[in-house]
C-alpha cells in the first residue's frame, strides 16, 4: 500500500535561488567605487614593493646628494637633497623648475607610512611579538625625532672675548637687515628683516615697520673696497658712511669652512619722502646712522642673531696643548651666567663633551684663540660657542633604547620559549 504521506511530504534539496528586488529596492551588494579606491590605496601603501621600491631611491639620492657636497657645500646640498620635498632643476638661462627626483622628506614621510600601514594591517598584537611591537615603534620614534630636528632646531655661535657679556649668538649662515631704534640709552629697539625678502628685490611694507624699505640692488657675495679696482662698480648709494665704497661682486661660495657676506642698496622710505639711500653689507663693521621722526636709528646688514632673557660673561679661555707639540689638549671657557628674571647667577666650565644645558638651550666648546702666540701679539683671548636649541634632542636616546630592549624581548622570549619545549620534550 502506498503511503501518502511520504508523498506530500516536501523534497528537501540545496539551491541558491537569487532573490528578486522588488520595487524601490537595490539588489546589487557589490562594494562601492570609493571603498574600492580606499582598499586599493591601503594595499599600495602598505605593499612591500613601495618599500624596496623607496628604499632604492633613498640609497640613489644619498649617493647623489653626497657627490653634490663636492660642488654645492654641504649646507646647500643638505638643503637641496634631504630637506626637500623634490628635487628641482631649471634649464640654463630660464626661470622654469622643474622636480625631477623625490626628495628626503617624500622619501622619508612614504616610508614612515609604509612601515606603519604595514604594521596596521599585518601585525596581530600577541604576548610573543611585544618585542616586534617595541621595536617598530622605536623605528617611528627616530623617524619623527629627525624630522622634529630638520624643522625645530636651530644653530648660532657666541663669540666672546675675556671679559666680555652678551645675551646673544649670532646664525652661521643667515643674515638679516636690521633698523635700530637707539633713541633709548636703556635699550635699541630692533626692527628685523630676513635676508631672502632682499634677495627678491621687492618693496618691503609692514606695519610694524617705521619706514618702507625699497631694495634696489643685491648681492648673495660680495666685497667693498674703498679704491676702485678690476670688476668693481659703483653701488649708488647716496648716504651713510659706505656711500663712496665700491661692490665687488663674488661667486657665492660653497666650501663649508667659508661663508658669503652679502651687500644691498636700500631706500629707506618716511610718510612723504626718501629718507635716504644706503649700502650695507654683512662684511663691513661699522655704523650707519642716520635722523627720522625726531629719533636716531641705525641701519646695517648683519649676520642674524637670537637674544635670550640672561647674560653670558667669559671669565677665562684656556687653550692647552701636549707638551712639544700644537696638537690640542683641551679647550676650556669658564663662564658665569646671569639671569635677572628669576635672580640667578653661577659659574660654570664648559669643555670638550660638557656642555652647558639651559634654558632649552646647550653651549657646546666650539672654537678657542687663547694660546700663548694670541697673548704674546697682544690680543684678547677669546672663546667660541655653538648654541644649540633642539627640542628633540632626547628622541634618539629614547628610540634607539626602545629598539635595543625590543631586540633583547624578541630574542629572550624565543629563547625561553624553545628552553621550555626542550624541558617538556
Amino acid at each position: 500500500m502506498m503511503n501518502t504521506e511520504a508523498m506530500t511530504e516536501p523534497q528537501v534539496e540545496g539551491r541558491d535561488v537569487k532573490r528578486r528586488a522588488g520595487p524601490g529596492l537595490t539588489e546589487s551588494r557589490a562594494p562601492s567605487a570609493l571603498w574600492q579606491g580606499v582598499h586599493w590605496f591601503l594595499d599600495v601603501i602598505s605593499s612591500l614593493r613601495l618599500t624596496v621600491f623607496f628604499l632604492c631611491l633613498a640609497l640613489v639620492l644619498v649617493f647623489v646628494g653626497t657627490l653634490a657636497q663636492r660642488e654645492e657645500g654641504l649646507w646647500a646640498a643638505q638643503n637641496r637633497y634631504f630637506r626637500s620635498v623634490f628635487i628641482w632643476w631649471s634649464p640654463a638661462g630660464a626661470k622654469l623648475r622643474l622636480p625631477v627626483f623625490p626628495g628626503g622628506y617624500l622619501i622619508g614621510g612614504v616610508l614612515f607610512f609604509n612601515l606603519l600601514a604595514a604594521h596596521a594591517r599585518r601585525f596581530k598584537f600577541t604576548k610573543k611579538k611585544i618585542g616586534i611591537f617595541i621595536i617598530h615603534a622605536g623605528i617611528v620614534m627616530l623617524i619623527l625625532g629627525q624630522f622634529a630636528t630638520d624643522l625645530l632646531s636651530k644653530e648660532a655661535a657666541m663669540r666672546l672675548y675675556e671679559g666680555e657679556t652678551k645675551n646673544y649668538s649670532q646664525a652661521f649662515r643667515e643674515n638679516e637687515l636690521v633698523i635700530l631704534d637707539t633713541s633709548d640709552a636703556q635699550r635699541d629697539h630692533v626692527y628685523s628683516i630676513p635676508e631672502r625678502l632682499l634677495a627678491k628685490r621687492l618693496e618691503i611694507r609692514d606695519g610694524r615697520l617705521p619706514f618702507t624699505i625699497r631694495v634696489k640692488r643685491y648681492w648673495a657675495n660680495a666685497d667693498l673696497p674703498k679704491e676702485r679696482v678690476e670688476g668693481a662698480i659703483v653701488s649708488g648709494a647716496t648716504d651713510g658712511g659706505l656711500k663712496d665704497y665700491f661692490v665687488l661682486p663674488r661667486p657665492r661660495v660653497t666650501d663649508t669652512d667659508s661663508r658669503n657676506f652679502p651687500a644691498a642698496v636700500v631706500e629707506v622710505i618716511g610718510e612723504s619722502s626718501s629718507v635716504g639711500t644706503f649700502l650695507v653689507s654683512a662684511g663691513m663693521i661699522g655704523r650707519q646712522l642716520f635722523e627720522a621722526k625726531g629719533k636716531v636709528y641705525e641701519i646695517a646688514l648683519r649676520f642674524t642673531r637670537y637674544y635670550y632673557p640672561f647674560d653670558l660673561t667669559l671669565l677665562k679661555a684656556t687653550h692647552e696643548k701636549y707638551k712639544g707639540t700644537e696638537i690640542p689638549k683641551n679647550f676650556a671657557s669658564r663662564v658665569r651666567l646671569e639671569n635677572p628674571g628669576n635672580q640667578e647667577a653661577r659659574e660654570t666650565v664648559i669643555y670638550m663633551n660638557n656642555p652647558l644645558r639651559y634654558a632649552g638651550l646647550t653651549f657646546f666648546q666650539y672654537q678657542m684663540s687663547a694660546d700663548e702666540m694670541v697673548r704674546q701679539a697682544g690680543e684678547r683671548p677669546s672663546s667660541t660657542l655653538e648654541v644649540v636649541r633642539n627640542p628633540s634632542w632626547l628622541t634618539p636616546y629614547l628610540a634607539c633604547a626602545m629598539v635595543a630592549s625590543g631586540l633583547v624581548i624578541q630574542f629572550m622570549t624565543h629563547l625561553i620559549g624553545f628552553a621550555m619545549k626542550r624541558r617538556t620534550a
